[in-house]
């Protein structure tokens, strides 16, 4: 499985996950493994100017299962899971602790709704 992370930072497994999925300036990719962080892999979001789409078949190009997200809208949304992509929102914290949570079956999908429209 792979999961994918909107992230702030390339900080490895330290990096916090970003505000808003589709302006954050990296993307990690973590492997998982017989329920085990196997690999983390953190990019440049090379779509930050994007159009409806585009992320989320850049997600999928990654092969990725899950993106975990702190705020994303419905339309979003729907890209993914028209792609076979599971969405959870309102996550918070490190790639660490969000897989973690995630791991052991305590992370939940929030319907986190974004305090600030960017688009």
């Amino acid at each position: 499985m792979i999961i994918a992370i909107p992230v702030l930072s390339d900080d490895g497994i330290n990096s916090l996950i970003s505000e808003h999925f589709g302006h954050a300036p990296y993307f990690a990719f973590i492997l998982i493994e017989n329920g085990q962080i196997k690999s983390v892999e953190i990019e440049e979001n090379p779509h930050q100017e994007h159009g409806p789409g585009v992320i989320p078949n850049y997600v999928k190009s990654h092969g990725a299962n899950l993106i975990i997200v702190r705020g994303i809208g419905q339309r979003a949304v729907d890209f993914f899971e028209k792609l076979g992509i599971k969405v959870i929102r309102g996550a918070e914290g490190s790639i660490a602790s969000i897989v973690n949570q995630y791991l052991a079956g305590k992370l939940r999908d929030s319907n986190y709704t974004v305090t600030r429209k960017f688009h």
